[in-house]
């Protein structure tokens, strides 16, 4: 029987890699310790490392796909916005010549 894959949470890797950073032990004792392998912990510290820029950037709490999805949703509503300004002015058009046709029909009566 085949056995299920661990599934660990982002806190537990969050401890395990800022333990593995800190370097009070070694990544076998702290693979030991935790009961995972030392791959896992070699990869959650270089991700660790890698993304910890990324916390202190001014502006950068939106992620990309929370951005594209407000690009997306922008779009669609200038695009409305758009359809709706165009009717606008051509029903403005329609209603200026209307009016000067009437004014000049009144005038020549």
């Amino acid at each position: 029987m085949a056995r299920k894959r661990k599934s660990h949470t982002a806190e537990f890797k969050a401890q395990v890699a800022l333990a593995a950073v800190k370097g009070d032990k070694t990544i076998g004792a702290l693979a030991s310790l935790h009961s995972v392998h030392p791959t896992l912990i070699h990869a959650w510290k270089k991700q660790l490392v890698g993304q910890a820029a990324e916390l202190f950037q001014v502006g950068a709490t939106t992620s990309t796909a929370e951005h594209e999805a407000l690009q997306a949703q922008l779009y669609e509503q200038i695009g409305r916005l758009k359809t709706e300004l165009d009717w606008l002015k051509k029903s403005s058009q329609l209603r200026l010549m209307s009016y000067v046709r009437a004014s000049t029909l009144r005038s020549r009566s």
